[in-house]
């Protein structure tokens, strides 16, 4: 009977250290809350900030956008999100890159036509001079449910 307090404290600690997040995946979500708002404000500071020089940017139309073409098109309002959420994402950090996949529902305003769309999107992050820096990212079309 004495062993049974012990044994359900190992498996809580076991369990919250599960879902613990290492330094290193807090960074990335929080690069990615950033990349979020940028994206929302068209700050186009931020998001030079953001996107390392050799960045490809993949939308799920088949169209890649290099580093100023992805900045440009977000600052200038060519590609205007009013609303980004994500949800269901996971982090996956292997040394100096990191590997984030979530869902992104959006409302748009491109060209000043309203719109909304719903992705699957896959980013990879890299650790350049100690901040993460968008590399890649591919967005694909979800299944219709």
């Amino acid at each position: 009977m004495k062993k049974l307090p012990v044994l359900i404290f190992a498996c809580l600690l076991f369990t919250v250290s599960a879902f613990a997040q290492t330094k290193d995946e807090k960074d990335v979500a929080a690069a990615v809350e950033f990349m979020r708002k940028a994206m929302v404000d068209g700050d186009r500071a931020n998001l030079t900030k953001l996107a390392a020089d050799d960045l490809s940017y993949g939308h799920s139309s088949g169209k890649i956008q290099d580093k100023k073409e992805f900045v440009e098109a977000i600052a200038s309002g060519a590609s205007d999100f009013v609303t980004i959420d994500l949800t269901d994402q996971t982090i996956k950090v292997a040394g100096n890159t990191a590997i984030v996949r979530h869902k992104l529902s959006a409302q748009t305003n491109d060209g000043g036509k309203p719109g909304s769309t719903v992705l699957g999107i896959m980013l990879v992050f890299q650790k350049q001079k100690g901040a993460w820096k968008l590399l890649a990212r591919q967005a694909y079309k979800l299944p219709v449910q």
